[in-house]
Protein backbone atom coordinates (compact mmCIF):
# COMPACT_ATOMS: atom_id res chain seq x y z
CA UNK A 1 0.00 0.00 0.00
CA UNK A 2 1.47 3.34 -1.05
CA UNK A 3 2.15 6.07 1.51
CA UNK A 4 0.03 9.22 1.18
CA UNK A 5 1.64 12.45 0.06
CA UNK A 6 2.17 14.55 3.21
CA UNK A 7 0.87 17.64 1.44
CA UNK A 8 -2.37 15.83 0.63
CA UNK A 9 -2.85 13.79 3.81
CA UNK A 10 -5.42 15.50 6.02
CA UNK A 11 -5.22 14.35 9.64
CA UNK A 12 -6.79 15.78 12.78
CA UNK A 13 -6.95 14.40 16.30
CA UNK A 14 -9.89 15.94 18.18
CA UNK A 15 -10.46 15.59 21.93
CA UNK A 16 -13.98 15.41 23.39
CA UNK A 17 -14.81 18.23 25.78
CA UNK A 18 -11.99 20.37 24.41
CA UNK A 19 -12.17 20.41 20.61
CA UNK A 20 -15.83 19.39 20.32
CA UNK A 21 -18.74 18.76 22.69
CA UNK A 22 -17.40 21.64 24.80
CA UNK A 23 -19.40 21.92 28.02
CA UNK A 24 -20.55 18.28 27.87
CA UNK A 25 -19.54 16.85 31.24
CA UNK A 26 -19.56 13.22 30.10
CA UNK A 27 -17.54 14.03 26.98
CA UNK A 28 -14.97 15.81 29.14
CA UNK A 29 -14.78 12.88 31.58
CA UNK A 30 -14.45 10.22 28.90
CA UNK A 31 -11.66 12.04 26.99
CA UNK A 32 -12.47 10.34 23.69
CA UNK A 33 -10.45 11.06 20.60
CA UNK A 34 -12.14 11.45 17.23
CA UNK A 35 -9.96 11.40 14.12
CA UNK A 36 -10.46 12.97 10.72
CA UNK A 37 -8.55 11.33 7.85
CA UNK A 38 -8.71 12.60 4.30
CA UNK A 39 -7.29 13.74 0.99
CA UNK A 40 -6.85 17.51 0.82
CA UNK A 41 -6.85 17.55 -2.98
CA UNK A 42 -10.26 15.92 -3.34
CA UNK A 43 -11.63 17.35 -0.08
CA UNK A 44 -12.93 13.96 1.05
CA UNK A 45 -12.48 12.77 4.63
CA UNK A 46 -13.77 10.16 7.02
CA UNK A 47 -14.43 10.54 10.74
CA UNK A 48 -13.28 7.84 13.15
CA UNK A 49 -15.75 7.28 16.04
CA UNK A 50 -17.80 10.52 15.81
CA UNK A 51 -19.68 10.59 19.12
CA UNK A 52 -21.14 13.27 21.45
CA UNK A 53 -21.34 16.10 18.90
CA UNK A 54 -21.53 14.78 15.33
CA UNK A 55 -22.77 18.09 13.90
CA UNK A 56 -19.92 19.96 15.56
CA UNK A 57 -17.42 17.48 14.15
CA UNK A 58 -18.82 17.93 10.64
CA UNK A 59 -18.59 21.70 11.12
CA UNK A 60 -14.95 21.39 12.22
CA UNK A 61 -13.80 19.54 9.11
CA UNK A 62 -15.95 21.65 6.80
CA UNK A 63 -14.19 24.71 8.21
CA UNK A 64 -11.00 23.12 6.88
CA UNK A 65 -12.54 22.78 3.43
CA UNK A 66 -13.21 19.05 3.82
CA UNK A 67 -16.40 17.04 3.34
CA UNK A 68 -17.35 13.98 5.37
CA UNK A 69 -17.80 11.08 2.94
CA UNK A 70 -17.66 8.20 5.42
CA UNK A 71 -17.27 6.99 9.00
CA UNK A 72 -14.87 4.40 10.37
CA UNK A 73 -16.05 2.76 13.59
CA UNK A 74 -13.47 1.12 15.82
CA UNK A 75 -16.17 -0.67 17.86
CA UNK A 76 -19.77 -0.46 19.03
CA UNK A 77 -19.49 1.24 22.43
CA UNK A 78 -21.66 4.33 22.85
CA UNK A 79 -18.79 6.70 23.62
CA UNK A 80 -17.44 5.90 20.14
CA UNK A 81 -20.52 5.67 17.89
CA UNK A 82 -23.38 6.89 20.07
CA UNK A 83 -26.10 5.13 22.04
CA UNK A 84 -26.96 4.67 25.72
CA UNK A 85 -24.28 4.39 28.39
CA UNK A 86 -24.46 4.80 32.18
CA UNK A 87 -27.89 6.39 31.90
CA UNK A 88 -26.77 8.88 29.27
CA UNK A 89 -27.91 9.07 25.67
CA UNK A 90 -24.91 9.93 23.52
CA UNK A 91 -25.27 11.31 20.00
CA UNK A 92 -23.28 9.51 17.34
CA UNK A 93 -23.48 7.98 13.90
CA UNK A 94 -27.28 8.08 13.73
CA UNK A 95 -27.19 11.82 14.30
CA UNK A 96 -24.34 12.27 11.85
CA UNK A 97 -26.41 10.60 9.12
CA UNK A 98 -29.07 13.25 9.63
CA UNK A 99 -26.46 15.79 8.54
CA UNK A 100 -24.56 13.91 5.82
CA UNK A 101 -25.28 10.80 3.78
CA UNK A 102 -22.32 8.43 3.93
CA UNK A 103 -21.42 4.80 4.62
CA UNK A 104 -20.48 3.60 8.11
CA UNK A 105 -17.54 1.19 7.83
CA UNK A 106 -17.49 -1.50 10.55
CA UNK A 107 -15.79 -4.82 11.04
CA UNK A 108 -18.14 -7.60 9.97
CA UNK A 109 -18.29 -9.28 13.40
CA UNK A 110 -19.36 -5.98 14.97
CA UNK A 111 -22.46 -5.45 12.82
CA UNK A 112 -25.05 -7.04 15.18
CA UNK A 113 -23.62 -5.11 18.13
CA UNK A 114 -23.69 -1.82 16.23
CA UNK A 115 -27.29 -2.44 15.14
CA UNK A 116 -28.40 -3.09 18.74
CA UNK A 117 -26.81 0.02 20.16
CA UNK A 118 -26.47 2.82 17.62
CA UNK A 119 -29.89 3.49 16.07
CA UNK A 120 -28.73 2.90 12.49
CA UNK A 121 -30.02 0.24 10.09
CA UNK A 122 -28.07 -2.51 8.38
CA UNK A 123 -28.28 -0.88 4.94
CA UNK A 124 -26.32 2.08 6.35
CA UNK A 125 -23.40 -0.15 7.34
CA UNK A 126 -20.57 -1.59 5.24
CA UNK A 127 -19.06 -4.74 6.74
CA UNK A 128 -15.34 -5.39 6.34
CA UNK A 129 -12.78 -8.09 6.93
CA UNK A 130 -9.26 -7.60 8.24
CA UNK A 131 -6.82 -6.18 5.65
CA UNK A 132 -9.62 -4.54 3.69
CA UNK A 133 -8.78 -1.06 2.42
CA UNK A 134 -11.10 1.94 2.52
CA UNK A 135 -10.20 4.61 -0.04
CA UNK A 136 -10.83 8.29 0.68
CA UNK A 137 -9.90 10.23 -2.42
CA UNK A 138 -6.47 8.77 -3.16
CA UNK A 139 -5.87 7.97 0.51
CA UNK A 140 -5.85 4.25 1.38
CA UNK A 141 -6.72 3.21 4.93
CA UNK A 142 -5.95 -0.38 5.91
CA UNK A 143 -8.34 -2.03 8.36
CA UNK A 144 -6.87 -4.33 11.00
CA UNK A 145 -9.25 -6.61 12.92
CA UNK A 146 -8.22 -6.65 16.59
CA UNK A 147 -10.92 -8.49 18.59
CA UNK A 148 -10.77 -8.72 22.36
CA UNK A 149 -12.28 -5.51 23.68
CA UNK A 150 -15.27 -6.31 21.44
CA UNK A 151 -15.77 -9.01 18.79
CA UNK A 152 -15.22 -6.62 15.89
CA UNK A 153 -12.81 -4.07 17.28
CA UNK A 154 -10.61 -2.75 14.51
CA UNK A 155 -7.63 -0.43 14.07
CA UNK A 156 -6.73 1.74 11.09
CA UNK A 157 -3.27 1.94 9.55
CA UNK A 158 -2.58 4.93 7.32
CA UNK A 159 0.27 7.30 6.57
CA UNK A 160 2.61 6.08 9.28
CA UNK A 161 -0.17 6.23 11.87
CA UNK A 162 -2.10 3.51 13.72
CA UNK A 163 -5.50 4.63 15.03
CA UNK A 164 -6.19 1.98 17.65
CA UNK A 165 -9.56 2.70 19.25
CA UNK A 166 -9.80 0.91 22.59
CA UNK A 167 -7.58 -2.01 21.63
CA UNK A 168 -4.28 -0.40 22.63
CA UNK A 169 -3.51 2.74 24.61
CA UNK A 170 -0.17 4.36 25.28
CA UNK A 171 -0.46 2.73 28.74
CA UNK A 172 -2.44 -0.49 28.98
CA UNK A 173 -5.11 -1.89 26.69
CA UNK A 174 -8.89 -2.07 26.41
CA UNK A 175 -11.03 -3.82 29.02
CA UNK A 176 -11.94 -7.46 28.53
CA UNK A 177 -14.71 -7.76 31.13
CA UNK A 178 -17.51 -6.18 29.08
CA UNK A 179 -20.19 -7.78 26.86
CA UNK A 180 -18.51 -9.25 23.79
CA UNK A 181 -15.02 -9.07 25.30
CA UNK A 182 -12.59 -11.98 25.13
CA UNK A 183 -9.26 -11.92 27.03
CA UNK A 184 -7.62 -14.57 24.84
CA UNK A 185 -8.55 -12.75 21.65
CA UNK A 186 -7.14 -9.55 23.15
CA UNK A 187 -3.81 -11.30 23.73
CA UNK A 188 -3.81 -12.45 20.11
CA UNK A 189 -4.62 -8.94 18.88
CA UNK A 190 -1.92 -7.35 21.01
CA UNK A 191 0.54 -9.93 19.71
CA UNK A 192 -0.39 -8.83 16.20
CA UNK A 193 0.08 -5.15 17.06
CA UNK A 194 3.45 -5.88 18.66
CA UNK A 195 4.70 -6.63 15.15
CA UNK A 196 3.79 -3.15 13.85
CA UNK A 197 6.91 -1.20 12.86
CA UNK A 198 8.47 0.83 15.66
CA UNK A 199 8.31 4.11 13.74
CA UNK A 200 4.53 3.94 13.29
CA UNK A 201 2.81 6.48 15.58
CA UNK A 202 0.03 5.16 17.81
CA UNK A 203 -3.13 7.27 18.16
CA UNK A 204 -5.48 5.77 20.79
CA UNK A 205 -9.22 6.11 21.31
CA UNK A 206 -8.91 7.95 24.65
CA UNK A 207 -6.44 10.33 26.21
CA UNK A 208 -5.54 8.19 29.19
CA UNK A 209 -1.93 9.44 29.22
CA UNK A 210 -0.34 12.88 29.32
CA UNK A 211 0.81 12.40 25.75
CA UNK A 212 -1.76 12.12 22.96
CA UNK A 213 0.33 9.85 20.75
CA UNK A 214 3.65 7.99 20.71
CA UNK A 215 5.69 5.80 18.41
CA UNK A 216 5.02 2.09 18.61
CA UNK A 217 8.67 1.61 19.52
CA UNK A 218 8.29 3.70 22.68
CA UNK A 219 4.90 2.14 23.50
CA UNK A 220 6.38 -1.35 23.29
CA UNK A 221 9.06 -0.30 25.77
CA UNK A 222 6.89 1.64 28.23
CA UNK A 223 3.47 -0.04 28.12
CA UNK A 224 3.32 -2.74 30.80
CA UNK A 225 0.93 -4.80 28.68
CA UNK A 226 3.67 -5.87 26.31
CA UNK A 227 5.77 -7.17 29.19
CA UNK A 228 3.14 -8.64 31.52
CA UNK A 229 0.77 -10.07 28.95
CA UNK A 230 2.96 -10.79 25.95
CA UNK A 231 6.30 -11.25 27.69
CA UNK A 232 8.11 -9.18 25.06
Amino acid sequence: MSEPNDDRFYFRQLLSGRDFAVGDQLASQMVNFVYALGDRRTGDCVLVDPAYDPAGLVDAVEADGMSVTGVLATHYHADHIGGSMMGYDIAGIAGLLERVSCPIHVQRDEIPWVLRSSGVTEDQLVGHDSADVVSVGDLEIQLVHTPGHTPGSQCFLVGGKLVSGDTLFLDGCGRTDLPGSDPQLMVESLTRLAKVDDDIVLYPGHRYSIASSATMGSVKQSNYIFDQVLGT
